[in-house]
């Protein structure tokens, strides 16, 4: 992964960088919300985003991928929004729960093999119809068999394999299915639809190589990266409609799911996708900060308290090491958002229970002050706090419970 450093702010962009934070503390004052850590959302940042993936979606669905938001309140605020329908899921569980929320057309974004929750699925009605389960290996399917023998109808999707192999050994993107090729899809779709009281209804394409990889790094890596994903576009775009052609004189499909927040343009351009999947493009993360062709607003932020002075130009926040999933690198920390120009501690970094931050501004800090980061992903930091604040011209209006909050972990 290239970790990209975006250029410096100017001083017209410090100023109002200064401002936007001066008018998140007032607010969270005002709100007499003063416990640290704190997340803070900014409405209009949100809502500018979601018209942003709408537009960029070119009049295809987007589907909320519920793993990059963790917040029920942002999932049914997204999808009282024109241009969205449905939700991606990560877990059985959590689907089961959205759907009893009230949320409807939810794709399962990855296999089940839990019995336990598998036999509740069945069980449930509500579950049943508005959730479609992901498979790509038939042992999934005689997993279900074994669960609940005598289930009523189950709606299946197939997920296929989207990482760009450009010569033999080489495989670029995400390591999910094992399923290649129209042949590899179309088998196990036969082998579905042998199974009794099962619809098979979707098919399923992450590119992740190119959704999610950021491309604006400059020199050679820069150039091979944006390569590479043109090519990889170019290529999946014919084995994908290959796919779908082939499971289409099968059965008919409901939707062809594809995409993610890096890849809206080239994945909504494929005739055979009927629908975006997308999330984190609505928060603004910090990977987000090294793509070319687009750049969300910054919406989601925590904020920790100010606890020690180690030194004139040195300053601690208590905690502060919500270090994002994936390959290890400085583009997995957290993104420090306000003020500008303090820096990591190269030999200890974020840590468990603190971080200690030195620069310029840190001088100018005081014991108590707020230090503002981003995360690199936007649905992590919901497993660390337990309700986010809204921020809308000026001031705190709600509070959104997160997933932890409403006492739910599933991943």
């Amino acid at each position: 992964m290239v970790f990209y450093t975006k250029p410096a702010a100017s001083r017209a962009e410090e100023l109002a960088t200064a401002v936007r934070f001066e008018k998140y503390d007032d607010a969270l004052a005002q709100a007499n919300l003063i416990s640290r850590p704190v997340g803070l959302l900014d409405l209009e940042n949100f809502e500018a985003n979601a018209r942003d993936l709408v537009q960029r979606a070119k009049g295809k669905p987007v589907r909320v991928a519920s793993k990059s938001l963790r917040v029920r309140r942002a999932i049914e605020k997204t999808l009282s929004k024109p241009g969205y329908a449905g939700v991606l899921a990560f877990t059985l569980s959590e689907a089961l729960w959205l759907a009893e929320c009230g949320i409807k057309d939810i794709v399962l974004g990855y296999p089940c093999t839990d019995v336990s929750v598998l036999k509740k699925f069945a069980a449930s009605e509500i579950g049943r119809e508005n959730i479609t389960l992901m498979i790509d290996d038939i042992e999934q399917i005689e997993i279900l068999d074994r669960a609940v023998p005598d289930r009523q109808n189950i709606r299946i999707a197939i997920d296929m394999d989207a990482s760009y192999r450009p010569a033999l050994g080489i495989s670029i993107g995400a390591a999910r299915s094992p399923l290649r090729t129209a042949a590899d899809v179309t088998k196990l779709a036969v082998a579905i639809l042998r199974k009794p009281r099962i619809s098979l209804v979707g098919l399923m394409a992450y590119e992740g190589q190119i959704a999610g990889v950021g491309n604006a790094a400059s020199g050679a890596k820069g150039t091979a990266i944006r390569a590479m994903q043109k090519a990889s576009a170019m290529e999946l775009r014919t084995r994908r409609a290959e796919a779908v052609a082939a499971l289409q004189t099968l059965t008919d499909l409901e939707f062809v799911n594809g995409g993610g927040t890096g890849s809206i343009e080239s994945t909504s351009s494929e005739p055979a996708v009927t629908e975006i999947a997308a999330g984190s493009g609505l928060l603004g993360p910090g990977l987000f900060d090294s793509y070319t062709h687009f750049q969300p607003k910054h919406a989601l932020f925590f904020g920790l308290n100010v606890v020690r002075r180690p030194g004139p130009n040195t300053v601690t926040v208590l905690g502060g090491g919500w270090i994002a999933s994936g390959p290890p690198g400085a583009d997995r920390l957290p993104t420090i958002a306000w003020p500008l120009g303090l820096k990591y501690h190269g030999t200890e970094g974020p840590g468990e229970v603190q971080t200690p931050l030195s620069g310029e501004h840190a001088s100018k800090l005081r014991l108590g002050d707020t230090v503002y980061f981003r995360h690199a992903k936007s649905g992590e930091p919901a497993e660390r706090l337990n309700e986010i604040a809204v921020y809308s011209h000026g001031k705190i209006i709600d509070s959104w419970p997160t997933y932890r909050s409403e006492g739910k972990a599933f991943l």
